[in-house]
């Protein structure tokens, strides 16, 4: 009986702290202290990798649509984890000489390089 209860008394102190890391959320895509599933903005929207995934939404919505937008920047930004994580942005195009900002999704998972265009709406002004 004894040992049952410290082997409880151990794997509560072992579990406890890693349920404590994850319902309280890790580093994650740009997010940083966010809980799983949930989206959190991106505080730096210059950054790189999000200029990247930006310009990459906007090639894949012009094979697809047959459109010529020119990427221009990423306005806003939020990502959320899943299998991989959901970027959710604010991209502003141009084409001719309108300028127009579209909501972009982009689901990536890096580890198997793979990215997937998930929406791209307009957004009205």
């Amino acid at each position: 009986m004894k040992i049952e209860i410290q082997c409880f008394y151990f794997l509560t102190l072992l579990v406890l702290p890693i349920y404590a890391a994850t319902a309280l959320g890790g580093k994650s895509g740009g997010g940083g202290g966010d809980l799983t599933g949930g989206w959190q903005p991106i505080k730096n929207v210059t950054e790189p990798h999000v200029t990247e995934i930006g310009e990459f939404a906007v090639e894949e919505y012009n094979k697809e649509s047959k459109s010529q937008l020119k990427f221009l920047s990423v306005v806003k930004g939020e990502t959320q984890v899943v299998a991989g994580t959901n970027y959710r942005l604010i991209v502003a195009t141009k084409v001719g000489g309108l300028t127009k900002n579209y909501q972009a999704v982009v689901w990536e998972k890096t580890w198997e390089h793979f990215r997937n265009l998930t929406s791209f709406t307009p957004v009205n002004a």
